[in-house]
């Protein structure tokens, strides 16, 4: 057997080279495309002018871009999104080098070989989430595991459904976006370790390499056996 392959560096989901309001800005549009400069400054707290001002600078910059929202009552209002230069900043993991290593190991043995050491990235991210997993609850593991996942920069986070065995994982930010585009083992690895860590179903209802803002996944837990339920 060869050495281990090095772990890739974790990489934090800001985006590249911005600070204070106007990153904050850019990481609610990557959250929630189609904001208006209302809706911003009352999410982050800032007066409507000051959202408006850092707003005009970066869409100078390229960095955002607004569509017309027409409501019943009332003039347009316009909402903001990230525009690709904007979407650029976020962290994609080194994507270029992973795509050469993974395209010269193709060449030499395979494309099971590939899919083989992106479902080992997974299963290494598995082991290390298992003691925090282990009797954990539902809840606590999908917490867990939205956890891990932003800090590998996916920007992911989980929200609760109807009952206490549905829930909902959504990752704002694709941190190896190129690679799945590529090769879309990568997100069928990504499927199966979330159904093996969760224990539950998974099911991938918006796909960024489908061109959605998100990779949504909607969870749902197995059915509590009759010997766990209280008496």
């Amino acid at each position: 057997m060869g050495a281990p392959l090095p772990q890739l560096p974790v990489v934090e989901a800001v985006p590249l080279g911005q600070k204070g309001p106007r990153r904050d800005i850019l990481v609610e549009l990557k959250c929630a495309q189609g904001l208006t400069a209302r809706e911003l400054a009352l999410k982050l707290g800032l007066s409507l002018n000051a959202v408006r001002h850092h707003l005009k600078e970066l869409e100078a910059e390229g960095l955002v871009r607004y569509e017309r929202r027409h409501r019943p009552v009332g003039a347009p209002a316009f909402a903001y999104r990230l525009s690709p230069l904007g979407e650029a900043l976020f962290p994609r993991r080194y994507a270029a080098t992973l795509l050469e290593f993974l395209d010269l190991l193709v060449k030499r043995q395979g494309r099971e070989a590939a899919a083989q050491v992106l479902e080992a990235h997974y299963a290494d991210l598995a082991r290390r989430l298992e003691p925090e997993l282990a009797g954990a609850p539902p809840a606590r593991r999908l917490e867990a595991v939205a956890r891990a996942l932003a800090h590998e920069g996916y920007m992911a986070e989980s929200s609760a459904g109807q009952g206490d065995r549905m829930a909902t994982l959504t990752e704002h930010n694709c941190a190896l976006q190129a690679v799945a585009e590529r090769y879309p083992e990568l997100c069928a690895a990504e499927a199966r370790f979330l159904e093996g860590v969760l224990g539950a179903t998974v099911e991938r209802r918006a796909h960024i390499v489908a061109g959605c803002s998100a990779c949504e996944y909607h969870v749902q837990f197995a059915e509590r056996p009759r010997s766990e339920e209280r008496v």
